[in-house]
This record gives C-alpha cells, structure tokens and sequence, in this order.
C-alpha cells in the first residue's frame, strides 16, 4: 500500500498486528476489530498491554514475535477521546519500529508528527502511514449533478455500525453480479478498503468536496456505497454528517441505530434521537442535493440484545417505517438489498 506520509520510501500492508493497547471497551477498538472482521486473512494476531480489558480472540503478541511469525505492520487499532497518541502509545509505536514493524495508525495525532517516532522509523527503513491525513487537492463541493448511483449510511449517533452496513452492501451487491464499490470516509474503512477520504480531517468548507471526489461520476450502472460519520443529532459531529449527505447526492439511504443506547456517545445530556425524526431530517438534508432521495432500509445494531429480542425489535422497527429493518452482522442485509435493487431496478 501507498506510505502517504511516511519519512520513508518502503510500503506498508499485511500481515498485521493489531495494537489494542490499555483498550477499556469495545468501541474504543472498533479499528482493530472492524479489520479483524472484515479482512481476517490480513491479522496475524493482537498485542495488549497488562491492563488492557478487551480482546478480539486473536494470538497474543509481542512485537519481536510478530515480526518473526510474518507481520509487515503494526496498526494502532485503538482510540481514545480525541484521538490523542498518549505516551504509552508512542513507546509502543518506537519498539514497533524497532523490532522491524511498519506502523500505521488512524489517530487524530499523526505519527509524523512525532520526532521519536519518525526517528525510530528512519533508523529502522520502516514506513509510517497515518490514515487521517486527508491528502491535498480535495476540492469545493458544487452540488452539480452527476452520474450514477449512490447510497450513503446515515446514523442516529456514532459508532452504530454504519462502516459495517455499508460493507456488508458492497459484498452482497458485488454477489448478485451488481457493479460495486464501498467509499471509505474513515480511518477504519481506509485501512480495510485501502483508499478514500478521512472526512474528520477535512477543514469544513471542503467535506461536501470530498464525498463528491469519493464518488465521482460513473456510468456502469453500479452504486457507489458511501459510509457514513457521525449524526446529524450529535452536537458534536453533526457537520461532518450533513457534509457527507450534501456531497454523495445519495439516490439512496440506509439509517443505523443500536437500540439499546440511551444516550448519544460521549454526551449523558443528550438522548438518542427518535427514529423517524432522524430518518426524516436525513433527508430533508440530502434532498439539497438529491430531491429524489429515498430511503431503502434501516440497519440495527442488536450486538447487546438476545436473538429473539433482536428478531422482534427489527420486525418493530421495519413495521414502523414499511422497510427492511436487518442486523448486518447477525442476519446479512439482503432483505435491504432486495428492496433497493426493487427501488432501483436497471
């Protein structure tokens, strides 16, 4: 894979390891488990330190003993509030560069950043690659219309498993013979996918601009599979959220939820969005661009809940809206599927 931002010429890719550091829960690691989920053949096992409270049931590494065993690189797939690279991090990372280890890491504090850690990367020809780093040129957005399909994942907050819908379409699409793609908007997604645009990192006035580059013009008849960031309801990250409704001109959307949420991430005073609020704010929002939006599907993340509850709470919801209401991850999306090649036939 390319070394965008590396200080050195050498490549980076799998084998990985992946870096779970002092990790306290499991979304604090959804980098290192979403690669674990969806390119498992490219992670060789994990490394945790001593007070590290979760685990994705792979071998338990060192650094040396990875890079014996084949690993190419090491992923710090952990994050904490902000992003920050914390001084254990930064350790970890130079004894990574140090045992022969490429790093790579999806933190808003960049690698390159760090004199320690591009020294150890020198000394060693290691590549060093932070998947936060937006690239120049991304441009204005301009709201033209322009050809093919497109669905983006939309959220009622962070973290509800839009990245994970929206592979999940690309592979069912891509099985029925459809012209494909999954358009990664961030850290995780542009480690699995190997490319896209981590729109977080994108100043403003550029966000709309960058889902447009994302998904430019295509004329095969494929769709273009946006993942979503953030919610519109998150006071937070709401404009990242809007940015990406106004520049995928999405024909289509699919709203993520985790029912048993009580409050959006991060923020106890703020409570979960009712459902068809956020579906109809979405979009209101992507009609700017797209008028003729609709939406096909809604996926729910019931990771917490027991089957059966599960099972009812999809027919609930799916009731609730007349659509396809599925957990990507426990019971696939091709109900979603089958109602927006239905929606969009051709």
């Amino acid at each position: 894979m390319s070394n965008q931002g590396a200080e050195t010429a050498v490549r980076w890719g799998p084998p990985y390891l992946l870096y779970l550091g002092s990790a306290t829960d499991d979304l604090s690691i959804k980098t290192a488990r979403g690669l674990a989920h969806w390119r498992p053949g490219h992670c060789l096992g994990q490394h945790r330190r001593p007070d590290c409270a979760v685990t994705l049931d792979l071998p338990d590494l060192g650094f040396a003993q990875a890079k014996a065993m084949g690993a190419d690189t090491m992923v710090i797939g952990a994050a904490n509030a902000g992003g920050v690279m914390g001084p254990e991090i930064v350790a970890d990372a130079v004894a990574a560069l140090d045992a022969g280890l490429n790093v790579v890491s999806g933190l808003h504090h960049k690698l390159r950043d760090n004199a320690d850690i591009v020294a150890a990367a020198h000394r060693n020809g290691r590549a060093l690659f932070d998947a936060r780093a937006p690239g120049p040129n991304i441009p204005v957005g301009n709201g033209k219309p322009r050809a093919g399909r497109r669905l983006l994942t939309v959220g009622t907050d962070c973290s509800v498993g839009k990245m994970y819908t929206t592979l999940a379409l690309e592979r069912s699409l891509r099985a029925r013979g459809h012209a494909a793609d999954f358009r990664a908007t961030g850290q995780t997604g542009i480690l699995i996918a190997g490319a896209g645009i981590p729109v977080d990192s994108v100043v403003a006035d550029f966000i709309s601009g960058a889902a447009e580059a994302i998904s430019p013009a295509r004329a095969d008849g494929g769709w273009d599979l946006i993942e979503g960031q953030g919610s519109l309801f998150h006071p937070s990250y709401a404009g990242v959220s809007l940015g990406l409704l106004h520049g995928s001109q999405p024909d289509a959307i699919v709203l993520c939820h985790e029912p048993t949420r009580q409050h959006m991430r991060g923020l106890p005073h703020y409570p979960i969005p009712e459902l068809v609020a956020c579906m109809e704010a979405n979009l209101a929002a992507a009609r700017l661009t797209n008028p003729a939006v609709r939406p096909v599907g809604i996926a729910l993340n019931t990771s917490k809940m027991p089957a059966h509850e599960a099972q009812a709470t999809c027919g609930r919801v799916g009731a609730l809206f007349g659509l396809p209401c599925q957990d990507p991850v426990t019971m696939g999306v091709e109900a979603i599927v089958d109602n927006l090649v239905a929606c969009f036939p051709g």
